[in-house]
């Protein structure tokens, strides 16, 4: 079985969203509020590497208090930040509108083009990470409820891991979806973190031999999976809690129509605090998909692709580059014969793609 262990803290860049953008509300964001809304203040709120983010107090046509979350980015690559949020918390909240923040609008700042905002309801949350029976029961139930609109895998807008853009062009075939997913991840971690000849190896053997292995057996003799909405970054930053009724609350959205089992990848690193137990509670929700003896396995291939992705983030900080090594290492030696080894040893048809 193949564990990300945790790496120290990984960055200690200063944000370069200015502050600024914080201290007043834009005329952009305040039309976008309710009609009526008296703005009585704005305050800093939560903490991001990427943008700043507040909490807009305002007085309701009625007199009531009522609250909204606004984050703000820059340049081109927040402008497509917050678009992909929108889009994803839209689509989530259609589905299920008991575990999202309600989304508002996204937009550009009115006195400089430069500035996107993202923003939604304000939902008061604890510290606390979720009842995991509560958690799980809802997130399976979002995969269950959900369906691509085209009928594929991807998504009808661009989203970001973070500030880098994951692959979301609609494709027929989760293996195909997923190869040019991840093909997209390495390459993006070695602008970032550089050439190395070991890692450009073993990412060239987990496409060859890794991918094929563990996911064409979803889509052949006799076994499907279907596209689904996930939300693409389930970890305990984005998920606590509410106030007011108690229930679990996702936010910070980078959607998919995917395999449902790609949500719980980052469930898997030790690092995080929603673990396995919550992996564990979800499969009492929703059925392993087959074949079953691979799905830890899957897990970690699936994990790969998102810590992968961490590495990217953080140029210059080889932790989680030095933890995928060891897990293409794990997963490369145990699937050298690939999916045609596999097939041959179950007497199944070789299906080539």
């Amino acid at each position: 079985m193949a564990i990300t262990v945790d790496p120290e803290p990984v960055w200690d860049q200063p944000n370069t969203v200015p502050e600024k953008w914080i201290e007043t509300v834009d005329d952009n964001v305040a039309t976008r509020l309710p009609e009526g809304s008296r703005i009585k203040g704005i305050s800093p709120y939560g903490a991001s590497y990427w943008t700043r983010t507040a909490e807009i107090k305002t007085e309701q046509a009625d007199g009531t208090p009522r609250s909204f979350f606004l984050k703000v980015t820059q340049n081109e690559t927040g402008k497509a930040m917050v678009s992909g949020e929108f889009e994803s918390m839209r689509a989530l909240h259609n589905v299920s509108p008991d575990l999202t923040p309600e989304p508002l609008a996204w937009g550009t700042f009115a006195r400089d083009d430069h500035a996107h905002f993202f923003l939604c309801k304000f939902v008061k949350m604890t510290d606390d990470l979720p009842d995991v029976e509560a958690s799980v029961k809802m997130l399976a139930g979002l995969h269950a409820e959900s369906s691509s609109p085209t009928g594929l895998y991807g998504f009808h807008v661009p989203t970001l891991q973070g500030t880098v853009p994951q692959y979301t062009d609609w494709t027929e075939s989760w293996e195909e979806f997923f190869t040019k997913s991840i093909k997209l991840v390495f390459d993006n971690e070695k602008r970032s973190q550089g050439h190395d000849e070991e890692v450009q190896y073993l990412c060239q053997e987990t496409l060859s031999k890794v991918v094929p292995r563990l996911l064409r057996p979803l889509e052949t003799g006799g076994r499907h999976i279907r596209p689904c909405l996930i939300h693409g970054d389930i970890w305990d930053g984005n998920v606590s809690t509410a106030v007011a009724t108690d229930l679990p609350v996702i936010y910070d959205a980078t959607c998919l129509y995917a395999h449902n089992e790609l949500e719980l990848a980052p469930l898997r690193p030790v690092r995080h605090r929603m673990g396995q137990q919550y992996v564990e509670a979800y499969f009492r929700n929703f059925p392993i998909s087959p074949p079953e003896e691979d799905q830890d396995d899957r897990n970690a291939l699936y994990c790969l692709r998102w810590d992968m992705n961490c590495s990217t983030l953080y140029p210059g900080n080889l932790r989680y580059r030095k933890m995928c090594i060891e897990v293409m290492k794990y997963l490369t030696q145990k699937y050298a014969e690939g999916y045609e080894g596999w097939a041959k040893a179950r007497g199944e048809e070789v299906v080539s793609r």
